[in-house]
């Protein structure tokens, strides 16, 4: 038999940056979060878990946790949050580590320029998927998700308003280059 060893293996840039920010942050002794699991690996997360890191499943959990005398460390993961999960951690005096993946944080950047511009935002990926959700949570009322060639094909542009696409980072390039057509 032989064996062939792949070039590349292993988290990509922006989880590996993630799980490291929190291995970093669990040096220092303090309670630790992560705002949903800060990747998408079973066995990593149920690793950080055996080291004390709990996981906030929901806005109803991070509303819980106060400032206090041992203030919590919410650390957002590598998909990245909506503008409000900020928010509600500057509200309630949480420190917030930022993990979210740089090419994530780029097109929360770009959705809140053009949506605070007015424009529409068309974000091409999975509705269900943390990064999406994330990134629609920078948009405004004209901001869409579109998945498939249906969604493209139904989607209307709110008249006398500009369009701005951006995609899920995992999302299909070629399948994205189709829906933009």
């Amino acid at each position: 038999m032989e064996v062939r060893l792949a070039d590349c293996a292993g988290f990509c840039f922006g989880v590996k940056r993630a799980v490291d920010t929190v291995y970093e942050q669990l040096k220092n002794g303090k309670t630790i979060y992560t705002y949903g699991p800060i990747v998408h690996n079973e066995e990593v997360v149920r690793e950080l878990a055996e080291k004390g890191v709990r996981v906030l499943e929901s806005k109803e959990e991070l509303k819980s946790l106060k400032a206090g005398e041992n203030i919590p460390t919410v650390i957002i993961r590598a998909h990245g949050v909506a503008k409000e999960i900020y928010d509600i951690m500057e509200a309630n005096g949480l420190e917030c580590i930022d993990a979210t993946c740089p090419f994530v944080k780029k097109i929360h950047r770009i959705v809140s320029e053009h949506s605070g511009a007015g424009d529409a935002v068309v974000i091409i990926g999975s509705p269900d998927h943390p990064e999406v959700e994330g990134i629609r949570g920078w948009g405004n009322e004209y901001t869409t998700v579109v998945k498939d060639g249906a969604g493209g094909d139904n989607y209307v542009l709110p008249q006398g308003k500009k369009l701005c696409i951006v995609s899920q980072t995992t999302f299909n390039y070629n399948k994205f280059k189709e829906l933009v057509e």
